[in-house]
């Protein structure tokens, strides 16, 4: 379990700095009495309220993160057009719930893969469960989704892309999702294949 602690000055200063500007935007001002009561208020939170550390042992790869990006966006308008026929069906959808287990259960992975599913349009995160790693996903329509093993392994593609974008080199050679570990697991050298 996380406990909060105080984190170093720099990052202090960053989420003083956030605060302030967050407090002149909902004030829609940035006139000098504003910024110095966004001010004092930013230090009040981030003294009083300290956020609790969380572990980054990943690598931000700019490519994967674009890729992960445009992919999310296809997905959503694609989604976006099965719910919008939905409406002009006359038959009732078959909505499903689906446990999905991440091959990867930390926080971080886990948090990613489902805040992005639940983005988009007829998926809702019902519950994870972050000991087993183990996602539950409602499906508006399970029938327009391909099915329940179609959406296991839309997750674990997404799950995929968010660990190429963020994960760490050890965590891409263990789920063959490097380039030379694919070319290894091709061969029958290495850990399982990605579907």
């Amino acid at each position: 379990m996380m406990t909060p602690h105080r984190r170093g000055g720099k990052t202090s200063l960053i989420g003083v700095l956030v605060l302030t500007l967050m407090w002149a935007l909902l004030w829609g001002t940035f006139a000098p009495g504003t910024l110095v009561a966004g001010l004092l208020v930013a230090i009040v939170i981030v003294l009083t309220l300290p956020l609790t550390r969380v572990g980054f042992a990943g690598k931000v790869r700019p490519w994967y993160v674009l890729v992960l990006l445009v992919w999310f966006h296809w997905d959503l308008l694609r989604a976006s057009f099965q719910v919008a026929a939905l409406a002009f069906r006359r038959r009732t959808p078959r909505g499903a719930i689906i446990g999905v287990r991440l091959r990867r259960a930390n926080d971080l992975t886990m948090t990613a893969v489902a805040q992005i599913s639940a983005l988009l349009p007829g998926t809702l995160v019902v519950d994870a469960h972050r000991m087993t790693g183990v996602l539950y996903l409602h499906v508006l329509d399970i029938d327009v989704a391909g099915g329940a093993d179609k959406v296991r392994a839309d997750v674990l593609t997404l799950e995929a892309r968010v660990m190429r974008a963020m994960g760490s080199t050890k965590d891409l050679d263990e789920f063959s999702l490097t380039r030379s570990s694919r070319a290894s697991s091709a061969s029958g050298t290495t850990g399982e294949r990605l579907p």
